[in-house]
């Protein structure tokens, strides 16, 4: 186990992100499973400070609720927005973005993902330390 990994706390019932989609040290919490009536899958991802995911997409779109700390979400070519609790990002079916933590705080949100039948996300390559860092400017 690395030093960042001992020194961030496990949300409860969460597990590690997969790091081939995540840069950093990120949690995931199912709420809602695959496989629900409502054909919804919810999870909490909680990243910790510096920590985000690929670029992405989501061929049914995506609505994100943050719900702790601040963190980015940001579409590929457009500047990143700024996210605080309380906020939400509703994301158009095969948009390309990422979302993450700060540099200095860590940040938890709430994904929804609908028609998860018909998929619910194609990885895309990483979000570099260029593109990261621009985000804070």
């Amino acid at each position: 186990m690395s030093d960042e990994e001992k020194n961030s706390a496990a949300p409860a019932g969460a597990t590690r992100a997969p790091a081939d989609y995540f840069t950093g040290v990120a949690w995931v919490k199912p709420l809602v499973p695959a496989n629900d009536p409502t054909d919804c899958v919810v999870g909490e991802v909680t990243f910790e400070p510096d920590a985000r995911n690929n670029w992405h997409t989501h061929p049914n779109g995506q609505v994100l609720v943050a719900t702790g700390g601040t963190g980015y979400y940001q579409e590929k070519g457009k500047p990143a927005q700024l996210l605080h609790p309380g906020e939400a990002v509703s994301i158009a079916p095969n948009v390309v973005h990422w979302h993450g933590a700060t540099a200095y705080s860590r940040f938890t949100h709430i994904a929804i993902n609908p028609a998860a039948s018909k998929g619910v996300v194609v990885w895309l390559e990483r979000v570099t330390e260029t593109e990261y860092q621009a985000a804070h400017a």
